[in-house]
């Protein structure tokens, strides 16, 4: 089958905010700003192509990149943009094409093929710049705490290593040698604590106990090669209940990470900044990891997040997570599957929603 370009498909950039309740699209026309729980469209701008749109929470603010199909729209301008006012609030200009922006309530991050700008969000003051290693994707992960403000990137164009930095401190607090082969995906847990990273090759994905560099265990996604899409945790205070990625092959993979890290007392202690001298000490159960089969179209580029977990319990010995995952695809679809893990590991799902988000209009209403 025929795979089509990333180019031939109408959505550019897609981005979840950091607590999971707002997207964003940048197409070639414009961008969009929703509303994940309810689909509801909350702002459209079209003035022309956009490869970069990052909200900040559910405020106002956005961050906004040009695809550089107009002139106006430079792809090496950042420009801070007021939602609510339709105003510019600042830009910054650089040398090279800007890769990537991450931001949470203390920091704004911008990724350039060789170097990592690291500013104060609210004073918009240049706090520190890293020299990286070539960096094509602009792959980067940014944690939302603003405790454990780590920034993770590649140390490497041809292994898999990860520089964690901190961007409160304004140092590195570890480099992880995650995989053989080059990364493809990263994603922080949303307290920080955890890293998890994925290969070009997609076979494993590994959870990085982040304060304790050493401390790393695999998980087997399937045994031929699937580039890796997308990753996400759960949203947790503690230990995360569940990662789940999207890959080439259009399936979703949900992985019961809670109770095994629990019983390996992965709870960090202090922070350790070190090498990771060693590989992978121990694997996950391949029973704690489930599939869901063509929950994207095979080959669509997909962006995955877990919007929320409750736990709900029935008996004193029988409790079941739910979880709420939304996808959105390149070729202009948000997909809501809600997702159930029962007490002794057994899944059931369902599609809650789905909808084209290039055809959704703006309600005025």
């Amino acid at each position: 089958m025929a795979i089509s370009s990333s180019s031939d498909y109408p959505v550019l950039c897609a981005s979840f905010n950091q607590d999971n309740s707002c997207f964003a699209i940048g197409t070639k026309d414009g961008f969009k700003l929703f509303d994940a729980r309810t689909g509801r469209l909350r702002y459209e701008r079209v003035i022309g192509a956009f490869s970069i749109v990052e909200m900040l929470f559910s405020t106002s603010l956005i961050a906004i990149v040009g695809a550089g199909e107009q002139p106006a729209l430079s792809p090496r301008r950042l420009c801070l943009f007021n939602f609510i006012t339709g105003s510019a609030l600042r830009e910054l200009n650089f040398l090279t094409t800007i890769l990537a922006v991450r931001m949470n309530r203390r920091r704004l991050i911008i990724v350039l093929q060789e170097k990592t700008y690291i500013y104060d969000v609210n004073s918009l003051d240049i706090l520190d710049t890293i020299d990286t290693a070539p960096n094509n994707k602009g792959l980067c992960a940014f944690s939302p705490n603003s405790e454990a403000c780590y920034l993770a990137l590649p140390a490497s164009m041809t292994q898999g290593s990860v520089l964690v930095y901190n961007t409160m401190e304004l140092q590195s607090l570890c480099q992880i040698d995650a995989h053989r082969s080059p990364l493809a995906a990263v994603v922080f847990s949303s307290n920080g604590i955890y890293l998890a990273t994925a290969s070009e090759q997609g076979t494993i994905i590994r959870v990085h106990l982040v304060s304790q560099a050493t401390k790393s265990y695999s998980i087997r996604r399937g045994s031929y090669p699937s580039t890796i899409y997308s990753l996400s945790f759960a949203p947790s205070a503690d230990l995360p209940d569940i990662l789940v990625a999207t890959s080439f092959s259009g399936s979703l993979h949900a992985f019961c990470i809670g109770p095994i890290i629990e019983q390996r007392e992965m709870r960090p202690k202090k922070l350790l900044c070190s090498m990771i001298p060693e590989p992978i000490n121990d694997a996950f159960d391949s029973s704690y990891h489930h599939v869901i089969h063509n929950a994207a179209p095979v080959g669509v580029k997909s962006h995955v997040t877990i919007s929320s977990t409750n736990k709900v319990q029935s008996t004193p010995l029988d409790s079941t997570i739910q979880s709420n995952v939304y996808i959105i695809t390149n070729n202009g679809h948000f997909y809501d599957y809600a997702l159930r893990f029962t007490s002794s590991n057994e899944l059931s799902w369902s599609l809650e929603r789905e909808f084209n988000l290039i055809d959704t209009i703006l309600d005025l209403n």
